[in-house]
């Protein structure tokens, strides 16, 4: 029977660059269940549920507070302390987020995945997007305390940077989307990685100014830690809301090409590792 006849034909990729962005669409249906299923499953059987979301930021920034400020005497350029914490988590949670949950999607994934066909690319997207609900969960908390130190007369002001915002999320989640399908990719052969990325993710967050001002670093260091393409993005984040910030344009810049490059080696990677990782896994 000729392939003519078919309503749809499933064929092998034969290219490590063949994007078929159109079919991620076409089951963009079955994306949105996904996304429901990541957001659901993970406090289905807690007692406070969704509530979590608030209060992970709310009481992480505050033993930050009492270690970095009032225990290490951190200064925070200016800044209320406790919402210069709030700020750099609220960043860093989403990055982190996508970047942990999206690496062991292979691994966590396989029994569905050699049961039935679908783009593969849609379980890792519809952990992004799940977790942008996260995110826009916990940039209310906030800007609610934002406001409440507003009122109290903080010196505070949004600045034109806050036009930077959906360029600031797209980094994000490129960068965690980007990262988590690389580690995905390898952890299918190489399990040590499961371990590693946990670790790896609290190491990386105090190679970003979450917790201290780029201002505070020495001038000799500053350089390494602008290699972490989160720097720009926290500093700017920063810089949108608070009014203050170390943030400069070639930091941002560097920020989008690193993201588009670890994008495409990450889909490169994944593509790869789709076509027969059933064997190994």
């Amino acid at each position: 029977m000729s392939s003519d006849s078919y309503t749809f034909v499933i064929t092998p990729k034969k290219s490590l660059f063949n994007f078929n962005f159109k079919e991620i669409w076409q089951y963009r249906d079955l994306l949105l269940l996904f996304v429901r299923r990541d957001f659901v499953a993970v406090y289905k059987q807690t007692i406070l549920g969704p509530l979590w979301f608030f209060i992970q930021p709310i009481v992480s920034s505050f033993v930050f507070y009492v270690i970095f400020t009032g225990v290490a005497s951190i200064p925070t350029d200016g800044m209320p302390p406790y919402l210069f914490y709030l700020a750099g988590l609220t960043a860093w949670n989403y990055f982190s987020s996508c970047l942990t949950s999206t690496s062991n999607v292979f691994v966590s994934n396989a029994g569905i995945f050699g049961k039935v066909y679908f783009p593969r690319l849609i379980t890792p997207l519809a952990i992004v997007i799940s977790n942008l609900i996260k995110f826009a969960m916990q940039f209310i908390v906030f800007m609610l305390f934002y406001v409440y130190f507003l009122y109290h007369g903080a010196n505070l002001h949004i600045t034109i940077y806050a036009t930077l915002f959906p360029v600031l999320l797209l980094l994000m989640a490129g960068l965690g989307l980007g990262l988590g399908i690389m580690v995905s990719a390898l952890t299918t052969k190489y399990r040590d990685f499961t371990f590693l990325v946990g670790f790896g993710v609290q190491l990386l967050m105090y190679a970003t100014p979450v917790i201290y001002p780029l201002s505070e670093i020495p001038e000799k260091y500053q350089g390494l830690i602008m290699l972490n393409p989160m720097t720009g993005v926290v500093e700017t984040f920063r810089l949108a809301f608070l009014g203050s910030s170390t943030m400069n344009w070639n930091a941002l810049l560097y920020s989008i090409v690193s993201m588009v490059v670890i994008l495409f080696v990450g889909i490169v990677l994944f593509n790869r590792t789709e076509k027969n990782f059933m064997d190994t896994v």
